[in-house]
């Protein structure tokens, strides 16, 4: 969610109906100086995602594959879509549910993007906490559609986020307003939710997942992030193929995947996600890995 490019005004003056062009043009009122964009700037990823048609189609395209697999899902009573490690219930007599990500996938957070890259600076909690607390966040092309329709035929819809749990009624208010089902307030899982029996490791999700899975069978999943589907052992590039590797056939079935280039846990994974290392440092640890098939 970051950072914005000044543009520089050029002032033209004209010489009106005059005959003989001057030598000197008068000169223009001097602009303030304008610091360089920082070296992490994500102006181009925030722009593709504010702007793009082919964002909004994107989304629809997902949202639309996923209705075309409801039907079969509900049928099957052999359908789940938790990885195994997360399936600690035998299915029979289950509940059907769904279970989402929040941000990038059914909320657009993308404003908040573009207030870090016009304020020239990362993401900041407390920034981030106030833009939760306004609840402007729209829904994205196609999610609340899907969902309500979802909902209609006796599925219930969790929201596994990582907002934290104090954030729980300003996104529940926000999901509702934007036409999200969600009837009960137990159905937003924070950061934070306590799940009896298992310890939750830093953001993952992994208990949250479990958490549903015992009183329902979840029949799809679906996240702007790997760890929104599948618990990442190793936060590097192979470390995320390979947690998605068993469950390849999923895709686009059970599992469905939003596009998110403005942020997520896959940039960490390029520089050891080590945060502390200046802004310059990241990012050339980031152009070293890039494929230019030299």
């Amino acid at each position: 969610m970051r950072f914005a490019v000044l543009a520089t005004a050029l002032t033209v003056a004209l010489a009106g109906c005059a005959t003989t062009v001057p030598t000197t043009m008068p000169a223009a009122t001097p602009l303030a100086v304008q610091d360089d964009p920082p070296a992490d700037d994500a102006l181009n990823a925030v722009a593709w995602y504010q702007t793009s048609a082919e964002r909004d189609l994107v989304y629809r395209t997902v949202y639309r594959a996923a209705s075309q697999r409801l039907q079969a899902a509900l049928a099957d009573k052999t359908w789940d879509a938790l990885p195994k490690e997360d399936r600690t219930t035998p299915l029979k007599g289950l509940r059907p549910a769904i279970i989402v990500d929040v941000d990038e996938t059914v909320l657009d957070n993308a404003p908040a993007s573009v207030r870090q890259i016009r304020e020239r600076r990362g993401f900041d909690e407390a920034q981030w906490g106030k833009w939760v607390e306004e609840r402007k966040a729209k829904a994205l092309p196609g999610a609340a559609e899907f969902l309500s329709a979802a909902a209609k035929q006796g599925v219930t819809v969790f929201y596994i986020s990582n907002r934290d749990a104090s954030l729980a009624q300003a996104t529940i208010a926000n999901l509702r307003s934007t036409g999200f089902p969600i009837a009960n307030d137990d159905q937003f899982l924070g950061l934070g939710t306590v799940v009896d029996g298992c310890e939750q490791e830093g953001s993952e999700k992994s208990c949250r997942r479990q958490l549903v899975g015992r009183t329902h069978r979840v029949l799809m999943q679906f996240g702007d992030q790997v760890g929104d589907l599948v618990q990442i052992v190793a936060n590097t590039p192979e470390g995320r193929r390979d947690a998605v590797a068993p469950y390849a056939d999923w895709i686009g079935e059970r599992w469905f995947v939003l596009p998110n280039p403005m942020y997520g846990s896959w940039e960490p994974a390029l520089f050891n996600n080590d945060w502390r290392q200046p802004a310059a440092q990241r990012r050339a640890k980031k152009e070293a890995v890039l494929d230019g098939a030299d």
